[in-house]
């Protein structure tokens, strides 16, 4: 099949980790059925891959392939490098690997239009320009670190001394001002590698066609509204979130007792706490926590991870002690203010009010849907040239009356299917989030 016949596909690399893997599932499978575009995962590794990845990509229609990456070696860094570290140099010696994929791809005819990736890997728009694709980046934090990614060589040329020690507080575009010591963990060490990678990363963000981030303007207006201020070199940023998985029967926990006993509770009576798939605590914070949830005497489900020894931060800003731990008596006072008083009466309709508009932006005509969309449609520009905020006409995708599946298409190329996947009514009110 000749270059041009064959059907738009898109690469996606994801930096090594489920937190990084589920997202973009979630963003592949919207660009298979509301775009018609094919996708091939292609996924670093510094070993086997897990049983849960390879559970993910097994699951996904045949539109979407995965490759796995050959392992690369990291035995020559430190035992304590950070995670920042770690994903960054896996990708980048990935890269020769990557090559030979992109190379077996368009080899065999396959049309690669874009390769996507996440917020660590860049190092890939390398391989994306000698094959003349045009490369993006999905953000699947929130807007407010994209934000400050986005700031932070700014920041760095600004600021002499280590973040947590500047006596004001730092102002990151649309942001609320924050103190430097409450920033990402790999900024509170400008002599450690993983910031190293950081600033590196965010240097390399403009050499992006567009940047997609996991978030929605009615969830953060300030930050988003500044992404979107046209500047000389900065890529057009589309909120396509919140991408989820909702599909009981692929997120690998069908039938688990949790859940089941979710389903028993009465709506919006359930405390959710969760650390995503790289956070942990210490084993004296997890005994507060655990301690402090029992005692605030609210139902909760709590993901527990096996504990380690690093900082945190607290997202209900519960105070900490003079020896660093957030208290039993104080979880178990946050949480009861949060499920019965009056500040928590707030934020639990706050939250409702948020999972509905969630659900509106993610329908035929939301806002992320439409997002999405302008993605699909923008002209890539040469990788050697400004970033634009001008959009010229479609070339991810081809918009016919039918795509590959018969489905039959609307007039913006999407397929008319009841895909706004609304939410169900849900037994959590609220969650815990401690940063990392």
């Amino acid at each position: 099949m000749a270059e041009t016949d064959s059907p738009p596909h898109v690469a996606i690399l994801p930096s090594p980790g489920m937190g990084h893997l589920i997202p973009l599932v979630e963003l592949a499978k919207r660009l298979v059925h509301q775009h018609n575009l094919s996708i091939t995962f292609i996924i670093p590794t510094d070993g086997s891959p897990s049983k849960a990845q390879r559970s993910v990509l097994g699951s996904l229609p045949s539109t979407i392939q995965s490759v796995f990456l050959p392992p690369v070696n990291l035995s020559d860094l430190p035992e304590d490098a950070k995670i920042e570290t770690l994903i960054s140099l896996t990708v980048a010696r990935s890269l020769p690997s990557l090559r030979d994929v992109f190379t077996s791809l368009v080899s065999s005819g396959t049309r690669v239009v874009a390769l996507v990736v996440d917020l660590f890997g860049t190092d890939a728009f390398d391989i994306a320009r000698e094959f003349k694709v045009s490369p993006y980046i999905f953000y699947p934090a929130p807007a407010m670190a994209l934000s400050l990614f986005f700031y932070l060589p700014k920041l760095d040329e600004m600021v002499s001394c280590e973040y947590r020690d500047m006596p004001e507080p730092v102002e990151i575009p649309g942001c609320l001002p924050i103190h430097g010591g409450e920033m990402l963990d790999p900024t509170q060490d400008r002599k450690n590698d993983a910031y190293k990678w950081l600033l590196h990363h965010s240097k390399r963000y403009r050499l992006a066609e567009g940047v997609m981030v996991n978030s929605f303007v009615e969830l953060e207006k300030g930050a988003l509204k500044a992404l979107h201020e046209a500047e000389p070199g900065k890529p057009p940023v589309y909120p396509v979130g919140p991408l989820v998985n909702m599909d009981p029967n692929t997120s690998g926990v069908e039938g688990s007792e949790c859940l089941k006993w979710l389903h028993d509770q009465p709506l919006g009576s359930v405390l959710y706490v969760s650390f995503g798939s790289g956070g942990t605590l210490s084993y004296d914070q997890i005994t507060e926590l655990a301690l402090g949830l029992e005692m605030s005497e609210q139902r909760f489900l709590w993901v527990v991870r096996t504990p380690n020894d690093k900082d945190i931060k607290v997202a209900l800003r519960p105070q900490a002690g003079e020896n660093g731990l957030i208290g039993r008596e104080e979880i178990a006072n946050v949480v009861r203010g949060l499920m019965e008083g009056e500040e928590g009466k707030s934020v639990r309709n706050r939250m409702k009010d948020l999972k509905d508009l969630a659900a509106e932006v993610l329908g035929e005509d939301g806002s992320s849907t439409k997002a999405l969309a302008e993605v699909t449609r923008a002209h890539p520009r040469s990788c050697n040239k400004e970033p634009t905020m001008n959009y010229k006409p479609n070339v991810w995708t081809r918009l016919e009356k039918h795509n590959s599946r018969g489905e039959t298409l609307d007039k913006t190329g999407r397929p008319q299917l009841d895909c706004t996947d609304r939410m169900p009514p849900s037994r959590v009110i609220f969650s815990i989030a401690l940063g990392h």
